[in-house]
């Protein structure tokens, strides 16, 4: 699943080459690919046509596309292998072209939708007073967001009486960190992910919360985390991150800082990488 380097990645790029185009038309060639608009294709296209994009906005994974002066927004489910793609009008169509979205000007290019495994989707949606679709009004800020709030989110951590990986993947407490980051900036602060988070002391907070934003800005500058051939920008570019990850995928690998081997655990569905020497399990773990 796309994490938040990722989507603000495809933010960008959407920002550079969508914001402020008009609608002309709307194609909908899959209807799963808006089956989160329950009133069906013809009601999604017909609400688009004519109207401005906004700004594009992102809150932790979430991406959406303001539509102006109605209150509305279309909500982007990247899924695992949704890409919006802008592409030359003659441009061939993608394989797992979804949805196509023209503009009313002479730019040349397109907005698609495409998506290999259909979990993804594109779905509209009234705004809160915030901007924010309203089924995602109970995401949390992120961490590069700039309101969001270190301290309140230290208090949250204390009293959610859980484990640390745990409490990074709540988007109600924070936004944005998956699998992949969670490990990243664990391992740079050398916390064990099973940690219970009661014990968690203001600066050390401050410490993970330091290493969270560096991760990812570290990803951001070079286009985020591509592991396969689905997640790319919105020219279809990968990004390079994978190839500075300390912890996620090292298995077996020597540890960047202490040359012990890295391991890997069954997580939640997932999998957590550590180093068992740099972090150490805490001793109420098994």
């Amino acid at each position: 699943m796309p994490e938040l380097p990722e989507v603000e990645v495809v933010r960008r790029g959407l920002q550079r080459w969508v914001a402020q185009r008009t609608v002309a038309d709307v194609e909908v060639l899959h209807p799963r690919a808006i089956r989160r608009h329950l009133a069906g294709p013809e009601d999604f296209a017909h609400r688009l046509k004519g109207h401005r994009i906004g700004d594009p906005s992102r809150r932790g994974k979430y991406l959406w596309l303001p539509v102006a002066d109605t209150g509305t927004a279309v909500l982007a489910h990247l899924g695992m292998s949704g890409q919006l793609l802008v592409q030359p009008h003659d441009a061939p169509d993608e394989k797992h072209l979804r949805i196509r979205i023209r503009f009313a000007d002479d730019l040349g290019t397109e907005l698609r939708f495409v998506d290999q495994r259909t979990f993804g989707g594109l779905s509209l949606h009234d705004t809160t007073p915030d901007g924010l679709p309203d089924v995602i009004a109970h995401i949390a800020r992120d961490p590069l967001d700039p309101l969001f709030d270190d301290e309140a989110f230290h208090q949250a951590l204390r009293r959610k009486r859980t484990t640390i990986k745990r409490a990074l993947l709540d988007q109600s407490l924070i936004s944005g960190v998956g699998n992949i980051y969670a490990d990243e900036a664990l391992w740079r602060a050398r916390i064990h992910y099973e940690r219970p988070t009661a014990g968690f002391t203001r600066p050390r907070t401050t410490e993970l919360l330091g290493h969270i934003r560096d991760v990812m800005n570290a990803a951001l500058s070079v286009g985020g985390t591509s592991f396969d051939s689905l997640y790319v920008n919105v020219n279809g570019e990968s990004g390079y991150f994978d190839r500075s990850l300390d912890a996620y995928g090292r298995e077996g690998l020597p540890c960047r800082r202490c040359g012990t081997p890295m391991r890997r655990r069954p997580w939640m569905n997932r999998s957590s990488y550590f180093c068992p020497t740099c972090q150490r399990a805490p001793r109420a773990s098994s």
